[in-house]
């Protein structure tokens, strides 16, 4: 069966609103309306969506239910499509985060890397016209 979109990824985090922030101040993602887990979280909303639900990690290792800490695998890297890369170059320098580019071979994108608080890796494509 095909799928049809992301609806959302999940991180569990070390520091809840160290997570939170850098989605926020840095990529831009909006704090949104969340259901009333009994639980500690964020959802992180992009055009109206919820993208990055966020969990507190020392939480998640002991609530109930079916997602609970020990059943999840490795993940690489989450990749989202940047808007204006001197902008974007500017907030990762104001923020003090460590950052590599990349030219995509045929000069259509570019790319820059940069790990968020629980050291997972965001790739951000930036467009040629």
């Amino acid at each position: 069966m095909p799928v049809e979109m992301l609806e959302h990824y999940t991180i569990r985090c070390a520091s809840l609103e160290r997570t939170r922030d850098f989605y926020r101040d840095v990529l831009g993602l909006g704090v949104g309306e969340r259901p009333n887990f009994p639980f500690k979280g964020y959802w992180l909303y992009l055009g109206g969506v919820p993208i990055v639900h966020l969990v507190d990690a020392a939480e998640s290792e002991v609530r109930d239910g079916p997602h609970r800490g020990g059943d999840t695998a490795a993940l690489d890297h989450i990749a989202f499509r940047g808007l204006d890369l001197q902008a974007t170059r500017a907030t990762l320098r104001s923020h003090g985060l460590n950052f590599r580019e990349n030219a995509v071979p045929g000069g259509r994108i570019h790319q820059i890397f940069v790990s968020d608080p629980d050291g997972i890796l965001i790739e951000l494509n930036f467009r040629s016209a």
